[in-house]
């Protein structure tokens, strides 16, 4: 699955030839699941920088025709670098210079600005980066937190058997046997195969007998390979899954 986003916005890359189906994409409420997979960047630790609080009385940036493919989490060194946090797993965002645009905390809409070189650090799931105009640490520190974006038309095309987030956020899930609906996707958790997040409809529940008193519906998590989820069918705004014995209830 491969993994970007705006406001909301992802991608998800196709399933591999041994079923692996997973990688982050982008955010646009989009990921992509896919067969190259940088899953690895998926299990380390997610950083928690504590970022600058924007001015609560800044007006609220209109998003919808942006992909977030990273926030910039730290300066790197004393030359201007910047360490940042990818929500992308497509390396050329982040390696292959050019345009790019950047949303400051206060800002209402990315402007642009020029990415000059970019590498990756595997063990910390980070990049680091140099943009043009940012030349010392200060300089770095005030980028603390904002984020990089694309506009949406620059989202990568997909391969075949490859979906977008933004696309599978909302399909219902039914038991392929069966016909009987399961519930509907709420995200896509990246893992070593990407998992759907879905929300059990009540129907689903009773049957099963997993009613309980909380007040919020119950969520499980269903690995996206072909082997238990084999059918997506976009138009029909709906995906079938096989899985084994006990896996709703893995999670209840």
């Amino acid at each position: 699955m491969k993994h970007e986003e705006a406001e909301a916005n992802k991608e998800i890359g196709g399933r591999e030839a041994k079923g692996q189906r997973s990688k982050r994409a982008e955010k646009q409420k989009g990921k992509r699941v896919g067969g190259n997979s940088k899953i690895q960047n998926a299990q380390s630790p997610v950083p928690n920088p504590q970022s600058p609080v924007a001015n609560p009385q800044s007006p609220v940036p209109n998003l919808d025709n942006w992909l977030e493919i990273g926030k910039i989490v730290s300066p790197q060194g004393l030359s201007g670098e910047l360490k940042v946090y990818p929500v992308s797993d497509f390396p050329e965002r982040f390696e292959v210079p050019g345009k790019r645009w950047l949303l400051r905390l206060d800002g209402t809409e990315p402007q642009p600005i020029e990415l000059l070189t970019g590498r990756y650090i595997s063990n910390k799931n980070l990049y680091v980066i140099k943009l043009t105009g940012v030349e010392t640490c200060d300089q770095a520190e005030a980028l603390r937190g904002c984020k990089l974006m694309v506009p949406v038309s620059d989202r990568p095309q997909l391969a075949e058997d490859e979906y977008h987030v933004l696309d599978l956020i909302g399909l219902e899930v039914f038991m392929q046997a069966s016909g009987e609906l399961v519930g509907t996707v709420v995200d896509i958790i990246p893992a070593g195969n990407d998992l759907l997040e879905v929300r059990l409809h009540e129907s689903f529940t009773t049957d099963k007998g997993q009613m309980t008193n909380d007040k919020k519906q119950k969520t499980v998590l269903i690995p996206f390979v072909e082997a238990i989820a084999p059918l997506v069918d976009l138009q029909s705004r709906r995906i079938e899954i096989t899985p084994p014995p006990g896996l709703l209830e893995i999670n209840s």
